[in-house]
């Protein structure tokens, strides 16, 4: 199996609806972006997987060393040996992948979060940062369009936030801001236990709000210039909204369950936003 086939394996098993916004790419920034997403997955499953936590801080630090190993022209693992030839053209720095290391590292050391400004820091380095690299991948003129990433990326962690309220509950981890839990007087007891309540629905509309405000936020800042090569960021906040509108119409059953979308209607939704963007 070569580097590029274990990438399009990752991101196949995966299910993620990023794989539905990489289908129409040209070869190049095709594999580019498989490589990038193989490699937040392994980072990710590194850190999430182990049930010792020294097991996965050791398998964070063999990632980190490997990225150096990366940069210095001597990979091993077949997602940096497939991102070799992406770093050049695409910018694919040293500084953000650690910074994505960081980001994940934090899910180590931190399982709470007292407000969103200390969310944000987290969101900021496993999504935005990768918004950031993938806008590089897909290409632009106009560096404005790294605003738009970045806010695209934030938007869609604060989604995955909400999808994941009650599995990430299970790993006695909180995504939501404390100060806000105490708003709509809801408790880690409550979530910790799956205890769903009118409070809960309120807090989780208002994670909601936030989100479809930054979907909507990072629209507005990309530059029309750079649209026709954005279309896969496009494809994914189309896949994401329709996902988290789901959510909402559901109630914000998220404790016990995960809200999916078919991949029939993910592949509908990304081609019908590909051909219309």
């Amino acid at each position: 199996m070569t580097p590029d086939e274990y990438c399009q394996q990752k991101a196949v098993q995966s299910g993620s609806s990023f794989y539905y916004s990489f289908l129409f790419l040209p070869p190049e920034r095709r594999r580019a972006i498989t490589a990038l997403y193989a490699f937040c997955r392994e980072v990710d499953d590194a850190v999430d997987e182990p049930t010792d936590p020294a097991v996965a801080s050791a398998k964070l630090a063999w990632w980190r060393t490997e990225v150096a190993q990366l940069y210095a022209g001597n990979p091993q693992h077949p997602v940096t040996q497939a991102l070799v030839p992406a770093i050049i053209p695409f910018d694919i720095t040293h500084a953000r992948l650690s910074e994505i290391m960081d980001g994940m590292e934090m899910d180590l050391n931190q399982s709470r979060y007292l407000d969103y400004a200390n969310l944000k820091v987290y969101c900021h380095r496993v999504a935005g940062v990768v918004g950031l690299l993938a806008a590089g991948i897909f290409g632009y003129r106009n560096p404005q369009t790294l605003e738009y990433a970045a806010k695209l990326g934030l938007a869609f962690q604060l989604t995955n936030i909400i999808r994941d309220v009650g599995e990430d509950a299970r790993k006695n981890r909180i995504y939501l801001p404390m100060d806000e839990m105490k708003q709509f007087n809801v408790t880690a007891s409550d979530i910790l236990n799956a205890r769903h309540s009118d409070g809960f629905s309120s807090l989780m509309a208002f994670q909601a709000e936030r989100a479809e405000s930054g979907y909507a936020e990072a629209m507005a800042l990309l530059p029309d210039e750079d649209r026709r090569t954005q279309r896969p960021g496009l494809v994914m906040a189309a896949i994401y909204r329709t996902l988290l509108r789901e959510i909402a119409r559901d109630n914000f059953q998220v404790l016990q369950q995960r809200t999916a979308l078919t991949p029939l209607r993910k592949l509908w939704i990304a081609w019908r936003t590909w051909i219309t963007a």
